[in-house]
């Protein structure tokens, strides 16, 4: 996942055919690029890599076959009725590697271990009050162990890493939390990627958890989405994610897209950041400030089952506020497609989706136009399987370069 931005001119280039080498040295990167495409395709053959890449049959036999001897890719059934050989389409070997993803949320503590192609194949889970640095070391620790020990042997040498989604700056949340600042205040110089990666052979990745989330709908998500998109997760806080170019952009302090501090105006006129108004704690606390104060299911976003007047003043204000942050998104970015995912019912984001929409109409638009709005594809397991596509990303997707025009490495 880069940084960095494309030119505006690369930016305005149309879909662009992803490029290979045929020199010798190159075998890694266009290990990478075959992988990424079968993985954004679907099942393909040799000769349709080949005109996809510029790489000639015969490196692309080779690729083909050292990918499947390492178990990457698996073999269909051979495409017979035309002239010539038949074709026999590969695709992604579901064990050919797995990935856990960590997610350190507000309310709760999940580690998945997901295959090749995004499956969860594992899940530990513990609620909490608060996260802490202590408990959140000690609980990877113990799933990760309990988690291994269920695979065998050829399984746990596949295991190629682990993310971290971690909402940054969790010491700012305190009063949020209903907790002392010195309960938190841990947070701002433990360094959790290390302290795990010490007790463990694997590289690990940390990443803002919205951008996570984000990340998981680019790689796991429809891969008939638009090249460029805003993204958002309505989690304990809500938050988002930006995507130029097919490419998750971090920003350079990795906390790009922070539309949950975005000042928006509520109904009464006052000002106040979206995370104040478009976030699941204050849905909570309606709740609680109506006598249900055990009506807010932490544990399973499909059991909700909450009273209709909290729930539709809080889809109201939540959906008012998102199209205001995105409307003022767009007039900066220029992007036609916003996507809206959350730790809720798909029910709930359907019509929450529908109401941004709503919103977003009514408002004066002259000399913008006004993006269409999507549900996400992923759910309430976005920050987790946004950390299991890190370690994935990093060792079997192509670069960002190799999305431009005629780049060749």
């Amino acid at each position: 996942m880069e940084q960095a931005l494309k030119s505006e001119n690369d930016i305005a280039e149309a879909d662009p055919p992803r490029r290979g080498s045929n020199q010798s040295g190159m075998r890694a990167h266009n290990e990478r690029l075959v992988l990424s495409l079968i993985r954004q395709n679907g099942a393909m053959a040799k000769a349709e890599i080949a005109r996809s890449t510029g790489l000639s049959a015969q490196t692309v036999s080779v690729i083909m076959r050292a990918l499947e001897g390492d178990g990457l890719l698996m073999r269909g059934e051979p495409l017979r009725g035309r002239i010539g050989q038949p074709s026999v389409p590969m695709s992604l070997a579901k064990d050919g590697a797995f990935f856990f993803g960590l997610k350190v949320g507000r309310r709760s503590l999940d580690l998945v271990l997901t295959d090749f192609l995004g499956e969860v194949r594992h899940r530990v889970r513990l609620s909490h009050r608060f996260p802490t640095p202590d408990n959140t070391v000690k609980f990877a620790r113990d799933a990760i162990a309990e988690t291994l020990r269920g695979l065998t042997p050829a399984q746990q040498s596949r295991v190629a890493g682990l993310g971290i989604a971690l909402p940054f700056q969790l010491w700012d949340w305190a009063e949020t939390l209903g907790v002392a600042e010195a309960e938190m205040a841990g947070w701002k110089t433990r360094d959790i990627a290390a302290e795990i990666a010490a007790d463990h052979d694997l590289p690990v990745f940390l990443c803002n958890d919205a951008t996570a989330a984000c990340g998981a709908e680019l790689v796991f998500g429809d891969q008939n989405k638009p090249r460029d998109f805003l993204y958002l997760f309505v989690g304990f806080f809500v938050g988002a994610g930006l995507v130029l170019d097919s490419t998750l952009y971090i920003g350079r302090t990795g906390n790009a897209a922070a539309l949950g501090s975005m000042m928006v105006r509520r109904s009464d006129g006052s000002m106040r950041q979206l995370v104040d108004v478009a976030s699941l704690v204050v849905l909570e606390n309606a709740l609680i400030a109506s006598g249900e104060a055990s009506a807010m299911p932490w544990d399973a976003p499909q059991t909700w089952s909450l009273p209709d007047g909290p729930l539709d003043t809080w889809l109201n204000a939540a959906a008012e506020g998102m199209a205001q942050a995105v409307f003022a998104s767009v007039c900066l970015l220029d992007i036609d497609h916003v996507l809206i995912d959350g730790w809720m019912p798909e029910s709930i984001r359907t019509e929450l989706v529908r109401r941004v929409q709503d919103f977003l109409r009514d408002m004066p638009a002259a000399g913008v136009e006004i993006p269409s709005i999507l549900p996400g594809s992923i759910g309430s397991d976005a920050r987790a399987l946004g950390a299991a596509s890190l370690p994935l990303s990093e060792r079997f997707l192509v670069e960002r370069d190799s999305f431009q025009k005629g780049s060749v490495k």
